[in-house]
C-alpha cells in the first residue's frame, strides 16, 4: 500500500471534525510555496494572536493537534517537516522565500520575564550599576545569586557585570525572583522556526541565519573583480564592453603619443607635447638673449604624467577614468599652454 493511500485510509477513520481541520491544513499546504513548523512554547495566548496578526500579509500562522498537522504533512509529502513536529508547534505558510521568513519572525520576538524551573537560553547578566532599590535585605539577595552588590550612595549597587547563570541552567525561584525585582528579561518569547521546506529544498535554522548586509558586500565584491577579470583579460560582456573600448582607447592614445604618430586626432597633444619639450630646454638655458624673444622668460612646464593605460588592478574605474581624463586634460592643456603654443607658433611660422 503507498502512503498516499495510507493517509487517505487513515484519515476516513477520523471524526468529521479532524477530516475538515486536516483537510483545511492540506489546502493551506497546497496554496503556499513555503511550508514551515515552528514552536510556540512559552507564549501567552493573546501575545500568539498578536503575533499573527502582525505576520499578516507576509505569512498564515496555524495551530492545530500534532497528530493531525502530521497527518497533514505526510499527505503533502512533506516527511522531512514531521520531525519537528514534537512539543508545542504550529504550520507557518508563505510565499515569501525562507530568509525573508526566517528574518521577520526573529524580528517579532520580544523579551520576557523567565521563571523558575526554565532553562536559562543563554547566560543570564546581572549589569553594573545602581539597582534603584533602597538599602535593605534585597542585597543579600543578590549576593546569594551571585552578583557583586553592596550599599552605596544610599541605595543597593551591582559593582561589576555578574553573570548569576549560564546557558542551559535551570533558573531557581530565587533567582527568578531577583530578575524580576531588577526588571531583566533574560529570554525572548516569540514564534520559533524549527525548519521550513521551500522548492523542494529543506532549510534549517542555521541556514537562514545570514547577516544579509555582510552576503550583499561579498556579491558587490565578487562582481567587481569579475568585471575587473573580464576587462584586463579583454573578454567583452554587455556590461563591460564600454570599459574594454575606453580602455583600448587610452592604451591607443598613449602609444601614439609615445611613438610621436601624426595622426589628426593627436596633433593637439602632440604639439602640446612638442610645446611643453621646448619650453623646458628654454629654462635651462642660462642666457636669455640666445632665446628668441618668445622664448624669453619663458618658465619650465610643471611635471605632467604621460597618458596611461587603465590600470590593469583598478577595474573599471580605472578604465573609465582614463575615458574621461582624456578629454579633462585636453582642456587643462589648452588653457596653461596657450602662451606656448604661440611662441612655437612663431618660430616654425
Amino acid at each position: 500500500m503507498s502512503a498516499e493511500s495510507a493517509a487517505e485510509r487513515k484519515t476516513e477513520n477520523l471524526p468529521q471534525w479532524k477530516k475538515e481541520e486536516v483537510d483545511a491544513l492540506e489546502t493551506l499546504i497546497d496554496d503556499y510555496e513555503s511550508i514551515g513548523v515552528i514552536g510556540i512554547t512559552g507564549i501567552p495566548s493573546k501575545q500568539l494572536q498578536d503575533m499573527r496578526r502582525g505576520l499578516h500579509g507576509t505569512a498564515v500562522v496555524r495551530v492545530s493537534r500534532n497528530t493531525l498537522q502530521t497527518r497533514a504533512l505526510e499527505s503533502a509529502g512533506l516527511d522531512d517537516l514531521v520531525e519537528h513536529v514534537d512539543g508545542q508547534v504550529g504550520l507557518v505558510a508563505t510565499n515569501a522565500n525562507p530568509f525573508a521568513l526566517y528574518k521577520e519572525l526573529e524580528a517579532s520576538k520580544t523579551p520576557a520575564p523567565i521563571n523558575a524551573g526554565e532553562i536559562a537560553p543563554n547566560d543570564i547578566v546581572i549589569p553594573e550599576g545602581d539597582t534603584g532599590v533602597d538599602p535593605g535585605p534585597f542585597v543579600g539577595e543578590l549576593q546569594q545569586v551571585g552578583a557583586n552588590a553592596r550599599i552605596e550612595d544610599g541605595s543597593i549597587q551591582v559593582m561589576e557585570d555578574s553573570t548569576v547563570l549560564d546557558a542551559g541552567e535551570e533558573v531557581s525561584a530565587d533567582l527568578a525572583n531577583v530578575l524580576n525585582e531588577l526588571g531583566i528579561e533574560p529570554k525572548e518569547v516569540g514564534l520559533d522556526l524549527r525548519a521550513v521546506y521551500s522548492e523542494g529544498v529543506l532549510f534549517a535554522p542555521e541556514d537562514l541565519d545570514i547577516d544579509v548586509e555582510a552576503y550583499e558586500s561579498d556579491v558587490q565584491t565578487a562582481v567587481a573583480f569579475a568585471r575587473n577579470l573580464s576587462i584586463n583579460a579583454g573578454y567583452p560582456t554587455a556590461q563591460t564592453v564600454p570599459s574594454i573600448i575606453a580602455k583600448a582607447t587610452g592604451e591607443a592614445k598613449s602609444l601614439g603619443l609615445h611613438a610621436a604618430i601624426e595622426d589628426e586626432e593627436l596633433m593637439p597633444d602632440l604639439v602640446r607635447k612638442a610645446d611643453a619639450q621646448l619650453r623646458a630646454i628654454a629654462a635651462q638655458v642660462d642666457d636669455e638673449e640666445a632665446l628668441p624673444e618668445e622664448l624669453q622668460g619663458v618658465e619650465a612646464p610643471a611635471a605632467e604624467a604621460a597618458p596611461e593605460a587603465a590600470d590593469d588592478e583598478g577595474g573599471d574605474e580605472s578604465s573609465d577614468d582614463q575615458a574621461d581624463d582624456g578629454s579633462e586634460d585636453d582642456d587643462d592643456d589648452d588653457d596653461e599652454d596657450d602662451d606656448g603654443a604661440e611662441g612655437l607658433g612663431a618660430m616654425f611660422g
